[in-house]
């Protein structure tokens, strides 16, 4: 137990340099400080992890996992919105796209980086060919594709508004109410975690607290640097601008969320970090845009339901290309699972858009996502009723059918 709080320390003390730099104002070379910030974000990544697995001790685990998506997806908000005030402020930026460029490529990562990677550990680690999901994830995947449905929708306009703002963010609000209604599960905690969660209920949770603080604080803090030396590594290579905020930077602002669910992953809880990452995109997919506007608006000084983000036709492509990606994705675990071949589709469909320029590209590529969604759909038709009548059960607060038969096998 002794060597668990020793890790726990460590990994304290590694979160720190981000933070002194950051808030020191010290400016190293770009290859250091990208290091340094890194090292920091993934020390934080391995406190997310431990302060997750124990918060399910007290509350549930889709609410604790809601919890950690939240802190580990700050990176990317601080950037976007950053990104949107500059468009809000500058018409030259607005023209650039960039806001809309790293929200699109971080919600693209996620999936395409972040959930096959999370696979990838699973298969690596227990040579099986489908890694299956819990119960309580049917949740977030109907949550996800009411807002993908409507988020494909945006496209058809030149603006994300106010409006979309009112019904992304309600609808966020209204999976947080939910996902805290469901029952706290048993959970045998190991490693640093289990040194945490062998303390008194009080600091056991006071311990928590500070944790999620401390970690959120290092996040925060290093990953806007770290991705800004990211680009600055990258200008010396010649590489746009555009590319650079599109993937550099959400390569950056994912790494946390990413780690938590690897690390999980590789302590034998696929099934919970893939489950992250799904809480993940459904932050980044509902909260995530839905706040855009306001940042831009509060710049700009110009409110109103029909004002907003401007669109052009390059950016209405990204989101409908994402809006596409996150189909295909719900598709793949409308059953709840996911097998080699999906994981290896995500993969390759995201991996080969990097490497082609072509703007019309894009929309072919989103419809190859749309007609693979479509026919997993079909194939899994059967699946579909028993997922969405879960989600209900759940929002209704029904215990889960096939418990009692979960329980007698365990038994």
């Amino acid at each position: 137990m002794r060597n668990h709080w020793i890790f726990i320390g460590v990994m304290v003390l590694l979160g720190l340099p981000g933070v002194v730099l950051r808030l020191g104002d010290i400016h190293p070379a770009p290859e250091l400080a990208a290091a340094t910030f890194g090292i920091s974000i993934l020390a934080a990544a391995f406190l997310l992890s431990w302060g997750a697995e124990t918060a399910e001790m007290d509350i549930s685990q889709g609410l604790a996992l809601a919890i950690i998506a939240l802190i580990a997806v700050l990176p990317e908000y601080a950037v976007d919105f950053v990104l949107a005030w500059e468009a809000g402020s500058d018409p030259e930026e607005a023209a650039k796209g960039l806001a809309i460029a790293n929200m699109t490529g971080g919600n693209r990562l996620l999936i395409g980086v972040g959930w096959v990677t999370v696979f990838a550990i699973f298969f690596y680690r227990t040579r099986l060919k489908e890694l299956v999901v819990d119960r309580q994830r049917s949740l977030e995947l109907v949550f996800l594709a009411v807002a993908t449905i409507y988020v494909i929708l945006i496209p058809l306009r030149h603006a994300v508004t106010l409006i979309d703002t009112i019904v992304l963010v309600s609808l966020f609000v209204i999976y947080l109410i939910f996902t805290s209604r469901q029952e706290t599960d048993h959970v045998e905690l190991v490693g640093p975690a289990q040194a945490i969660g062998s303390l008194p209920n009080a600091r056991r949770r006071t311990l928590i607290v500070i944790i999620l603080i401390y970690s959120a604080t290092v996040i925060f803090t290093s990953a806007e640097p770290f991705a800004h030396n990211l680009e600055e590594i990258g200008r010396e290579f010649g590489i746009s601008e555009f590319f650079l905020i599109q993937w550099l930077a959400p390569l950056a602002s994912e790494s946390p969320e990413v780690l938590v669910a690897g690390l999980l992953a590789w302590r034998g809880r696929a099934a919970v970090g893939m489950g992250a990452l799904i809480s993940s995109k459904v932050n980044q997919w509902t909260l995530l845009i839905g706040t855009l506007p306001l940042a831009f608006m509060a710049s700009s000084g110009d409110w109103g339901f029909t004002q907003g983000l401007p669109l052009d036709d390059r950016q209405r492509e990204e989101i409908f290309l994402t809006a596409a990606q996150s189909a295909f994705a719900i598709a793949v675990f409308m059953n709840l699972r996911m097998g080699v071949r999906e994981a290896v589709a995500l993969f390759v469909l995201f991996a080969t858009q990097l490497f082609i320029t072509n703007e019309q590209a894009r929309v072919y590529y989103a419809f190859a996502y749309a007609a693979l969604c479509i026919g997993l759909l079909v194939l899994h038709r059967k699946d579909l009723p028993h997922t969405v009548q879960s989600a209900w059960d759940i929002i209704r607060g029904r215990p889960d059918q096939d418990e009692p038969a979960k329980q007698a096998h365990h038994a």
